[in-house]
């Protein structure tokens, strides 16, 4: 198995990748024959801003599992609005309008 196959089951998945002199996390969100879509997270504010193309003959280094690589995962979910949330901000909304 070589390295594309392997990271084809990573698709979507948040990971930490090492390629030439950069080091991210980010989701990796596809996986062709000769390059990896790979969406970078912002560790300020935990979003995804930059879309980079890498030519799997670049990449070092791709962790799958750590416990500083779930601390991001839990930030990034942390970050994302809850149906909770959503829900009590479409009744103010509602309220504000009557």
């Amino acid at each position: 198995m070589n390295l594309i196959q392997k990271l084809k089951s990573y698709e979507r998945k948040i990971v930490f990748m090492r390629w030439e002199d950069t080091e991210e996390y980010g989701r990796i969100k596809y996986v062709g024959r000769d390059f990896i879509e790979f969406e970078i997270i912002d560790r300020e504010d935990l979003d995804y801003h930059e879309v980079v193309l890498i030519n799997p003959t670049l990449i070092f280094e791709v962790i799958i599992a750590s416990p500083d690589l779930d601390r991001v995962v839990v930030e990034v979910c942390s970050n994302l609005p809850s149906l909770e949330n959503k829900k009590n901000t479409e009744i103010i909304e509602s309220e504000k309008s009557e």
